[in-house]
């Protein structure tokens, strides 16, 4: 059992206020696994009133010295890297050999890149008479989802500490225990008391009492737009910065010069990986009404190699959903397709065979899909791919810019010019060209409902710094 009875605040661990507890349940067992404090408004206070107290020291700190503590927490994350992914597996699901690779790898790369963009960043420059300077923004609210736990928190985390920034910090209630982890290495590495503090619990009433308090002085939240919207009207109030990392449902469009099998394959992989539960998944692929009939065909041989199973095998690539909940959500969308037309070409709403225990959905494709379709157009969020046929060259971006969301996207091509200027026109905030390596030094976050702001790189740090300028005579 990984019971974690206490949160910590303000350099210590501390009893929760409610006394009340949220259990964490392995989605591959649905056995109980854990449980975690379920915390009120009084915590939260708790925490704000102990990241204000701590920031005037921490915000002033010279940059080597914060810069020494990054590094600490960086091999903290090191030397417990594989317990960091065992534990995300069990929480989540995610196949171990990915967890290792993403959900542990991914966010230890992430610390190691403000390591180096600390030593070396400009806080200060002139321009004329003026010395402009970047300093902290102060009392940073982070409310992070359950999909990439430790990623999304170290996205936030390790700028928030780099600019100069306190933190209190909300992961998601469904995957939470990877930040306990990080919030021991933390403790270790020898933080000032009130620079980082973690309360854990429900979005109601914690995470609102976040973007409420008048002692925070910004938020940084990834989630649903449902949520994201509700921080924002809860933050209005007292004019703090928002930034959000919301929804996605991005189209990967296929030219008739690419290499099909490769686009197919890759497209499909970005829309399983983490049992399609992934907000910048290419759940969309757009290809040409001539390549229509060999794109099915591959994408079905591709979805035949997703075999779910248990996630703590070295063989499996596809693990079970995070929750029951999550589960039904994704299963009726695969409904909502059938009857609304789409052509389901493999997969569907049965549990794959041998495993009626866990919540396991199939690799599902849908061909001729048409926009006007649920799934064309809401985001599902479980491993579900969708293929859509195209005119030309401009009714494919007509089609992938058709929707209320812009967080990410693909073109695949042979001539890279080709697909470079197809990707300038996506109002999308990045696209990968014949499948491009993630990039974590650049700017992640997405254009219209899909958020403003950007993580990860120099521009997740400026999210977290103010800009002052200071005028000599």
């Amino acid at each position: 059992m990984y019971d974690r009875q206490e949160i910590y605040l303000n350099g210590a661990w501390t009893t929760c206020s409610t006394g009340v507890f949220i259990e964490v349940v392995n989605p591959a067992t649905e056995e109980v696994m854990g449980q975690i404090p379920s915390c009120g408004e009084t915590d939260v206070k708790w925490a704000v009133a102990a990241a204000r107290d701590a920031f005037e020291g921490w915000g002033r700190m010279p940059v080597e010295l914060r810069l020494s503590f990054l590094r600490k927490i960086h091999e903290g994350m090191v030397a417990r890297s594989e317990e960091i992914a065992q534990t995300i597996t069990a929480e989540l699901g995610i196949p171990i050999k990915l967890s290792r690779r993403i959900q542990a790898g991914l966010p230890i790369a992430v610390m190691e890149s403000y390591v180096k963009l600390l030593g070396e960043y400009p806080f200060e420059e002139r321009i004329g008479n003026s010395l402009v300077l970047k300093e902290p923004a102060g009392v940073a609210a982070c409310i992070t989802p359950w999909n990439y736990p430790l990623h999304q928190v170290i996205a936030k985390v390790a700028p928030a500490l780099a600019a100069g920034c306190t933190i209190v910090l909300k992961p998601s209630e469904v995957v939470p225990l990877s930040a306990f982890i990080l919030a021991e290495i933390i403790h270790e590495a020898g933080l000032p008391a009130g620079v980082f503090n973690l309360v854990s619990g429900y979005g109601e009433p914690v995470g609102e009492a976040m973007a409420s308090h008048p002692g925070v002085d910004l938020i940084s939240f990834t989630g649903s737009v449902r949520a994201g919207l509700s921080v924002s009207n809860l933050a209005a109030a007292t004019l703090k910065r928002v930034a959000l990392e919301l929804g996605g449902k991005s189209a990967a469009i296929i030219l008739d010069d690419a290499d099909l099998a490769a686009a197919v394959k890759g497209t499909a992989a970005s829309s399983f990986v983490n049992s399609g539960q992934t907000c910048s998944a290419h759940t969309r692929m757009l290809v040409p009404e001539s390549l229509y009939d060999q794109a099915a065909a591959l994408a079905v041989e591709v979805a035949a190699t997703y075999v779910p199973g248990d996630p703590l095998s070295e063989q499996t690539r596809l693990g079970p959903l995070v929750s029951a909940r999550q589960r039904e959500r994704v299963l009726d969308y695969i409904r909502k397709g059938v009857n609304e037309g789409a052509e389901l070409l493999c997969g569907g709403t049965e549990p794959p065979e041998g495993l009626e225990q866990g919540y396991y959905a199939r690799p599902t494709v849908f061909g001729r899909v048409t926009p006007d379709m649920t799934i064309a157009r809401e985001e599902i969020f479980g491993p579900v791919l969708s293929i859509m046929t195209y005119r030309d060259e401009d009714d494919a971006v007509r089609l992938a810019n058709d929707t209320i969301y812009g967080l990410a996207g693909g073109v695949w091509s042979g001539e890279v010019k080709r697909a470079e200027g197809v990707a300038r026109r996506l109002r999308t905030g990045q696209v990968e060209i014949n499948g491009g390596a993630f990039n974590i030094l650049a700017p992640f976050g997405g254009y219209k409902q899909s958020g403003h702001g950007r993580e990860l790189g120099k521009y997740g740090l400026e999210e977290f710094l103010e800009i002052k300028s200071i005028q000599f005579k």
